[in-house]
């Protein structure tokens, strides 16, 4: 319902926009790298080393999965 942004503090962050993982579409984020995922826009994102990120936004803040069978807290 809410915009996202995210904050690399430290490591190797990706992130793109799209219903499905696409490296190819995707941009890498290093620290002190800064990211917006739009209200509204699917995006995805990954790690390619230990990472860590602050990510904010306005609440009420909520994780929609294009594809439910992806929510981990359904596994």
């Amino acid at each position: 319902p809410t915009s996202e942004y995210v904050t690399v503090i430290s490591g190797n962050f990706h992130i793109g926009m799209g219903d499905k993982l696409d490296e190819a579409k995707g941009i890498e984020l290093t620290a002190g790298g800064f990211g917006v995922a739009p209200t509204g826009m699917n995006h995805f994102a990954w790690t390619t080393s230990d990472t860590i990120v602050e990510v904010h936004g306005e609440g009420p803040f909520a994780i929609t999965y294009v594809n439910p069978a992806d929510d981990p807290t359904k596994k």
